[in-house]
Formats: C-alpha cells, sequence, structure tokens
C-alpha cells in the first residue's frame, strides 16, 4: 500500500506544480511535502522533480513515474468501481471543474442535490476562469462552453445556448435606431472585460439566412464581472450581449427586452465533458445523467427559429472548429 500511497501523492504533486499548492491541499506543512518527496526519490533511486519553493519541474524519470502511475491509479479505480456497481449506492471521488458563472449558479445547486441522494461520494466543485484541463488536474467532469478542444474527451451537450442581445425598457423607449449590428455603433453598450477574450468585439449570426456580422462595440460602462452588467442592463444603462442562460428570467419577467431579434450571438453550447477510458465509474455515468435531467429543468429550451441543427446525443469529439471555444470564460 506504501507504494500505491507513493504514487498517488505524486499525482498530487505533479497536477499543482508546486510544494506549496501540494502541501495546502493535502493539510501538511511545506517541509513534510518536501521530506516525502525525498524519501520516494531515494527509495526509487532517480530525482523525480527540480524544485523551488514556488514551482516543480518534473526530470524525464519524474515524468515517466506519474504517466505509469497514473495508468496503475486508473486500472485500480476501475476495479474498486466495478465491485461497486455490484451495490445499488454511489461511492467514490467525483471532481468537477467550472467556470465561475454558471458553476456558481447552476453546477453548484445540482451538485448539491445530487450528493444529497448520494452521501457515500466524495465530491470537489472547482470554479475557475478558464475550464482546466481534466488529466492534468484530476478531474473527472468538466462544464465547457463550446466545442471541447481535445479530441480524446467524450462530450455530452447539455444545453444548446446562444448570446441574446437585449436592453431594458427604459433604455429602448429613448434609444437610437437598431436596424443592425453596426448600427451599434450609435449605441450605449455594456461591456463585459472577461479574461484575455476580445470584449469589444461582438459577432452575430442572421436567423433566416446565411449572413455573419462582427462589430466592434463600446460604452461608458464595463466589467470584468458579468452579473454587474447584467444588473446595469436591468436599470436601463445600455445593450447588453449576454447569454441565454444568464437573462432568460429577465427576458420572460420583462426586465429585458430583445433588441434586434433577426440577429443572435454565435452559438455557445454547453457541454460535460470526460476522459476516455474503458471502464466509465458509474458515479460520473449517473451525474452527467443527474445533469442533463436538472439543467433542463432550470433553464428554458432556447428558441431556435429553426436554425439550430437538432442535438443527437453525446460524442467522442474528433477535430473541431472551435468557434466560441471553452476559453470562453467564467462570466460567459
Amino acid at each position: 500500500m506504501a507504494d500505491l500511497d507513493d504514487l498517488a501523492f505524486f499525482q498530487r504533486l505533479a497536477q499543482h506544480g508546486s510544494l506549496t499548492a501540494t502541501a495546502r491541499e493535502l493539510g501538511l506543512s511545506l517541509s513534510a511535502v518536501s521530506k516525502r518527496l525525498k524519501l520516494l526519490e531515494a527509495r526509487l533511486g532517480v530525482e523525480l522533480a527540480h524544485r523551488t519553493t514556488r514551482r516543480l519541474t518534473l526530470t524525464p524519470e519524474g515524468e515517466l513515474y506519474r504517466e505509469r502511475g497514473a495508468v496503475i491509479l486508473d486500472e485500480l479505480d476501475d476495479l474498486e468501481e466495478a465491485l461497486g456497481n455490484r451495490r445499488s449506492d454511489l461511492s467514490g471521488r467525483l471532481r468537477i471543474n467550472a467556470t465561475f458563472g454558471f458553476g456558481r449558479r447552476h453546477i453548484a445547486p445540482i451538485l448539491s442535490a445530487f450528493c444529497a441522494d448520494h452521501p457515500q461520494l466524495d465530491a470537489w466543485l472547482e470554479l475557475t476562469n478558464f475550464p482546466l484541463n481534466l488529466s492534468d488536474h484530476g478531474f473527472d467532469v468538466g462544464i465547457i462552453v463550446g466545442d471541447p478542444p481535445d479530441s480524446r474527451l467524450v462530450a455530452h451537450r447539455l444545453m444548446v445556448n446562444r448570446r441574446i442581445l437585449c436592453a431594458a425598457p427604459s433604455y429602448c423607449a429613448t434609444m437610437p435606431s437598431l436596424d443592425e449590428p453596426a448600427d451599434l455603433s450609435r449605441h450605449q453598450c455594456l461591456v463585459v472585460r472577461e479574461n484575455d477574450s476580445d470584449y469589444a468585439t461582438w459577432r452575430f449570426e442572421h436567423r433566416s439566412r446565411h449572413d455573419e456580422r462582427t462589430v466592434k462595440v463600446s460604452g461608458r460602462l464595463a466589467s470584468n464581472d458579468g452579473e454587474s452588467m447584467t444588473r446595469m442592463a436591468v436599470d436601463g444603462h445600455g445593450i447588453l450581449l449576454r447569454s441565454w442562460w444568464d437573462v432568460h428570467d429577465h427576458l420572460q419577467a420583462g426586465r429585458l427586452i430583445e433588441v434586434l431579434p433577426e440577429w443572435q450571438g454565435v452559438r455557445a453550447d454547453f457541454h460535460a465533458v470526460y476522459d476516455q477510458r474503458r471502464h466509465v465509474p458509474a458515479r460520473i455515468r449517473a451525474f452527467i445523467a443527474y445533469l442533463e435531467d436538472r439543467i433542463a429543468e432550470r433553464v428554458p429550451p432556447l428558441a431556435t427559429g429553426g436554425t439550430l441543427p437538432a442535438w443527437e446525443g453525446p460524442t467522442i469529439q474528433g477535430e473541431n472548429d472551435m468557434g466560441l471555444s471553452s476559453r470562453m470564460g467564467a462570466n460567459t
């Protein structure tokens, strides 16, 4: 068991890339983590990593130990999961990564309800600005916007989503004319400066004909937080381009009105992804099925106007045109 513990310890170390971060997660002192790494290297007779307090870089021997160790741990996990499948309850570790906005508003409450139904599960939800690489960071499931960038991922579409151009009734009552996307240059546009995206560029597709437009927008109000800018739009400060999942309740209540409805933002669907593997643990399959069911209850379907192709179920993602990629960030 000591060897397996060492494999698991080194996986954590490689994922975090620093002694300090590993010590923080494991609840150990920095000196204890450093000492354990030294003892492991002494037992194996090789140097596994070059390290400083802030950064750890694997040696070729360390990369081999990490890579082969991950395979061994996955095999053990598969074995235990196969045995666990003989029981009716779900158990084990479930680690999920999602972006801040969608994760906080939808994934967290869904995970809470799922764990209430399965008290033997140990769950960890990590919200980040950008979706993280699953295998590099030890996640079982990732929630991303846009097409998965990695051909090794299995993707389940959770929700069809587009960005909607909208404004408060008070702004619409006095706004300049708005007949096509180019007219946005005469408007106060509410800009979300999130991550390193080209925040001043809004992209549109026509609902009924093949026509795409890209518009540079500007306005006197901006923020790095999408929810704050939605509040600004409701208060009548200008025009906002936000995802359907984020503004559908405001649209339904009349606090916001869709403007320029014949033009729509480009597609930005949500997917749950996980690494391809021979045996997918029951807890992962059950959680994704639960997500698909509960997301449909929380966000009403987006009216497609016949322009979006029907979803045909989960796929293993191959080569793709990223379009609105998973680098769309926390506030999308």
